[in-house]
């Protein structure tokens, strides 16, 4: 209604005007007759409301449309009144949403393709990686080491660009399953055992054993994996320690804690670590960081119905907590 009314503000100014000019001529030429100009203001306004009334109902869906945001693309074809108006509008709206839905599908096709060519490309990169790997594994000697560690920063260079492209897709590579937290935690840690080792960082984990999340493995692995790579990688002494520590948050939910020793994160660049591509002081610092770790932590946790936090105090260290919905105590 109040976009009719706007759009017939133009014609009862004209109108209004017009009123006024014939009351003007009618006075001037001499007729004294008020009661018969009030009958015939009463008359046109009478018929300027019938006509006004009459374009309200013959387009009040037209009207109601523009005014109402559709809830999905189906309801965006138009008014389904007969008016000229109603019907040119909706044969447009028709053709365009045809158009939009064409190259939707078309840009849907690409993204599909794209992805394609990114897992093939990444598993492709993996094979001589693997094979590099088994040729050096029996190898000592620092060439053979730096080759290793070179490998590994590889290795994890190629999963973050596998799990950026799978993100899109998740509920198409997503398996839920109970698992025990420590147990978990050790098997990551284990894997960063050379990179442990290569920064002379200690992992200690603190962990209730009877705690049982249910979470998928792949996902939740690769999200440890990211926290970690990031608490050695600002952590700049030797001799420090990464701290796991698990238990059970008032009897509702599970938490994990990684809490690291590094050079912290600071106050101003808090709000924003979450933030795809964002490094912020540290990251000027520290010439490898990405800004798609922690990025790719919080869309995974949301996704897995896990909740991410961090704080942080700058010079003392950084703590990432994970917090798990579901989770289960097992008997010992």
């Amino acid at each position: 209604m109040k976009l009719f009314l706007r759009e017939q503000i133009p014609l009862i100014v004209i109108y209004l005007a017009q009123l006024i000019l014939i009351t003007l001529v009618y006075r001037l030429d001499g007729g004294s007759g008020v009661s018969v100009s009030l009958y015939a203001a009463l008359l046109s306004t009478c018929l300027l409301l019938g006509y006004l009334a009459y374009r309200y109902i013959s387009n009040r869906t037209f009207y109601e449309r523009l005014e109402t945001v559709p809830s999905s693309l189906d309801e965006a074809g138009g008014p389904s009144q007969d008016s000229p108006l109603a019907v040119s509008l909706r044969g447009l709206l028709g053709s365009q949403f045809r158009l939009y839905k064409n190259d939707l599908h078309s840009y849907r096709h690409k993204l599909e393709e794209h992805i394609h060519f990114i897992n093939q490309w990444v598993h492709g990169m993996k094979t001589p990686l693997s094979v590099i790997h088994l040729m050096i594994q029996d190898k000592d000697g620092p060439p053979f080491t730096a080759i290793g560690d070179e490998l590994d920063r590889l290795k994890k260079g190629l999963d973050t660009v596998l799990y950026t492209a799978r993100l899109d897709t998740f509920e198409h590579d997503f398996y839920v399953e109970r698992l025990e937290l420590e147990t978990l935690v050790r098997g990551v840690t284990s894997e960063q055992k050379r990179l442990f080792i290569r920064n002379r960082i200690f992992p200690t984990i603190k962990i209730d054993e009877r705690i049982a999340v249910t979470t998928d493995e792949k996902w939740l692995s690769f999200v440890l994996t990211q926290i970690i790579t990031n608490a050695i990688r600002y952590t700049t002494e030797v001799g420090k320690h990464v701290y796991f520590h698990g238990y059970i948050q008032e009897e509702k939910r599970a938490v994990l804690e990684i809490r690291d020793e590094g050079v912290g994160i600071p106050a101003g660049d808090l709000p924003r670590v979450f933030d795809p591509y964002f490094t912020g002081v540290n990251g000027r610092t520290f010439q490898e960081s990405t800004g798609m770790g922690l990025y790719l932590v919080k869309q995974i946790c949301g996704k897995l119905g896990h909740e991410v936090s961090i704080c942080s105090e700058e010079g003392k260290g950084t703590t990432v907590r994970i917090v798990f919905r579901e989770f289960y105590l097992t008997n010992m």
